[in-house]
């Protein structure tokens, strides 16, 4: 008899990590406890649930998340949004994507735009990889500093 982890059943059922593990803790998923207090899915339970989820049709795999498609590229600040505005010029097309209360442009050409068939109101991703890190300071830590510091005499 098979026994999955908790992570491992609830990729084969399609479901999320943390909505599995709330059934399992809520009893709708039988499992069985390791000597350490692991919980563990038996092959015969996970082909029960996905009876019960689908009774005519035979198990399918899940669909495959957006973000796997990119998981070999080494970047890993991702910022899910949706796009704001797209205006292509020429070779260059500039894309606003919304972050939360947050806007971020792009520069990207306007074959990419094409290519990735990019409208406004769709949901996109941006990827930041940076080879360099910028400070900036706001208005107001600039007014804490005394008068005397502010500006360097002029020589």
């Amino acid at each position: 008899m098979a026994l999955l982890t908790v992570r491992a059943a609830a990729e084969h059922l399609g479901v999320g990590y943390s909505t599995f593990k709330r059934w399992v803790l809520s009893g709708r998923v039988r499992t069985t406890r390791t000597e350490g207090g692991h919980h563990r899915v038996a092959q015969a339970e996970i082909d029960r649930l996905l009876t019960r989820q689908q009774p005519e049709a035979k198990p399918q795999a899940r669909a495959s998340d957006p973000d796997e498609a990119i998981a070999g590229l080494s970047a890993r600040n991702r910022l899910h949004g949706f796009i704001d505005e797209v205006r292509i010029d020429g070779l260059l097309a500039q894309v606003r994507l919304r972050v939360g209360d947050q806007s971020l442009t792009a520069v990207i050409t306007s074959d990419a735009v094409r290519a990735l068939k990019l409208r406004r109101g769709d949901d996109a991703m941006a990827i930041i990889k940076s080879t360099e890190v910028m400070i900036a300071r706001g208005v107001a830590a600039d007014a804490a500093r005394p008068k005397t510091a502010r500006r360097r005499p002029r020589r």
